[in-house]
């Protein structure tokens, strides 16, 4: 079995990014990725990717794929639709194993796997799961339109869906937890000024409720404990994300979170050889650009280490 000098797991800015140096430097990459494009694959409007004024998810995921299968070649190879199971390390090296049973030898690796949504776990949420609640508004808002919904969230995907939402719903009403939110304060801005948009805080939904498709939900006032029920005919959920790093929890130092440790300075974990970027790591913050930029320092390092243990 042949052995590769890196491989790459993930398809989001972080992990094209890395696979794009790494293909420039000439090393032996295989790049491995379930999707492109990451969690902002599903936005309509992103409008903070660096050196572009305005992009679609979908534009950026094309835009990510094609940029890096544009290096395949003898130095670079692109497996796309798979999913890794399992990193196994091995006389300093590592074996990397995907769903389909396949195994692969490398020197070294790059976690950019990013983050998937957080579900609800509220009586209810699992029956009416796509019966009403639904964890997309650009793939599933259209079927709402001229009904009374409900985000559930307060931070910058919550008020994007909830803007994207209010062009074709009756109205929307953004739950949150808390009476502050980690949105920008432009984007909340923004919305707050369509006056079919309401705001209430301080609310923990408690339940569900409906018939074939859900028809209300419960939430309890977290300072007066008040229940309260409110109608609606769908419910958008915007409530954080799960760092996709399963296959790794044996292998690496994981935080409370299942975040990945890494040193900020380096992108390097707990293991000699292993480095992580973006969502899927510890670092304070995380965004597309962000992912991009860890990928890249981390791909420069690792890169020197290679260099230095030949």
């Amino acid at each position: 079995m042949d052995t590769y000098d890196l491989i790459v797991i993930g398809g989001g800015p972080g992990g094209a990014a890395a696979g794009i140096y790494a293909a420039r430097k000439k090393l032996k990459t295989l790049s491995i990725a379930f999707k492109w494009g990451g969690q902002s694959a599903v936005s309509t409007d992103i409008q903070n990717w660096v050196g572009t004024k305005k992009i679609s998810g979908t534009e950026l995921a094309i835009s990510l794929k094609e940029h890096l299968t544009s290096y395949e070649g003898p130095d670079l190879k692109v497996m796309f639709g798979h999913k890794v199971q399992k990193i196994a390390q091995s006389n300093n090296q590592f074996t990397v194993e995907i769903d389909s049973g396949e195994q692969f030898n490398t020197k070294t690796v790059l976690i950019a796997t990013g983050a998937d949504r957080r579900r609800l776990t509220a009586p209810g949420a699992k029956e009416f799961d796509q019966k009403g609640i639904t964890y997309c508004a650009s793939c599933d808002g259209p079927l709402f339109a001229g009904k009374d919904v409900v985000v559930i969230g307060g931070g910058n995907a919550a008020f994007e869906s909830a803007a994207q939402l209010l062009a074709y719903c009756k109205s929307v009403t953004l739950l949150n937890r808390s009476e502050k939110f980690r949105a920008d304060k432009i984007t909340i801005e923004k919305v707050k000024k369509d006056p079919k948009f309401k705001i209430i805080t301080n609310a923990e939904v408690t339940e569900f409720k409906g018939g074939q498709f859900i028809e209300s939900l419960t939430y309890k006032d977290t300072i007066t404990g008040k229940a309260h029920e409110l109608k609606t005919g769908g419910v958008f959920v915007e409530i954080g994300l799960v760092p996709a790093t399963y296959f790794a929890k044996d292998l690496l130092e994981l935080n409370q979170n299942d975040q990945i440790i890494v040193d900020p300075r380096t992108q390097r974990t707990s293991i000699t050889g292993i480095w992580a970027a973006g969502d899927c790591t510890d670092g304070r913050y995380h965004q597309n650009n962000i992912a991009a930029g860890d990928a890249v320092k981390a791909l420069e390092d690792l890169y020197s280490f290679l260099h230095l243990t030949k």
